[in-house]
């Protein structure tokens, strides 16, 4: 196995990349990169803001010790591939349609054959950098979700995500699941706290942290976080139970304002009888990394492969 491995996450708004030592289980902070990237520009421009940040953090070390690049990247994907599925439908990235990553990077990087292109859901690529270095490395079962602009999820069985198993719902994830009048996406992402703001007290709000500064001064603000964690508990504790996890991760934007509708979550779990070891991220984005890079630790990979045309 060669040394290093880079994992780059795949945001909406950016791309940030670092080199991972898989000897010795860390970030070489040096390689850390980041770009801005416009999701709604032309292929060609989104493939070269992720081109500059990749060579930013391949320059920084002997690329012969280099295994590969794994990319923890949001849906639609083909993971096994690496071509692009976004559409109209997710509003972002839609001029990669149909165009192999692997490929086009390969000639932009001018890297040969030898080195490889690996590609994990980013919820997953969480939950796993989680699982081998986080908060969830001493759990046997653990489920880490991500609370911000979407809600990502996934469950993880001595380190390795699971996708497709009777104790876990459909795509080993839990946004789709049907919640009150919708699916669970609408009642735990960014939306839905300034669609709550909103029909309570006629104001607009761009997210959580604006209604958390407001806090000491509306009581209405505090009683929309306790709304939202035991929602939250009331929705996951069958699923906690059902995979038998005894470790929840959280992480996204939204865990920031964990005390103030952490005690609703914990609260609702307890009347379930749902024991649960709950933790903030503290790898936060850099967990992904983690767990992209994974991909080149051929043991995990070994297993993980057969897993990615499910995901």
């Amino acid at each position: 196995m060669k040394k290093y491995a880079i994992g780059a996450d795949i945001g909406g708004s950016h791309i940030s990349c670092a080199v991972i030592d898989l000897e010795n289980k860390e970030i070489i902070k040096k390689s850390a990169a980041y770009e801005a990237v416009d999701n709604q520009a032309s292929a060609e421009t989104i493939l070269g803001a992720w081109t500059k940040a990749l060579r930013q953090s391949i320059a920084t070390i002997d690329p012969k010790k280099l295994a590969g690049i794994g990319f923890a990247m949001p849906g639609p994907f083909n993971y096994a591939t690496g071509v692009a599925m976004f559409t109209d439908a997710v509003q972002k990235f839609q001029s990669l349609h149909m165009v192999n990553v692997s490929d086009r990077l390969r000639a932009l990087l001018n890297l040969g054959v030898d080195y490889d292109f690996r590609y994990m859901n980013d919820a997953t690529s969480f939950a796993v950098g989680e699982a081998w270095l986080g908060k969830a490395k001493s759990a046997a079962r653990s489920v880490s979700i991500t609370l911000g602009t979407g809600f990502g999820s996934a469950f993880v069985d001595q380190g390795i995500p699971v996708v497709e198993r009777a104790d876990v719902p459909k795509m080993g994830c839990v946004w789709h699941l049907p919640f009150k009048d919708g699916i669970a996406d609408d009642s735990f992402s960014t939306r839905w706290f300034v669609k709550q703001y909103a029909a309570k007290t006629g104001g607009r709000v761009t997210g959580a942290k604006d209604i958390a500064d407001k806090v000491a001064s509306e009581p209405v603000a505090k009683a929309i976080f306790d709304e939202f964690g035991t929602n939250l508990g009331n929705f996951l504790g069958p699923i906690l139970k059902k995979f038998g996890a005894n470790t929840l991760v959280i992480g996204g934007n939204v865990a920031g304002a964990y005390s103030l509708f952490g005690g609703a979550l914990e609260s609702s779990l307890k009347a379930q009888g749902v024991p649960m070891f709950i933790h903030i991220s503290e790898l936060k984005e850099d967990a992904a990394l983690i767990g992209s890079a994974r991909l080149f630790d051929e043991g995990f990979w070994l297993k993980v492969k057969p897993l990615l045309p499910l995901m």
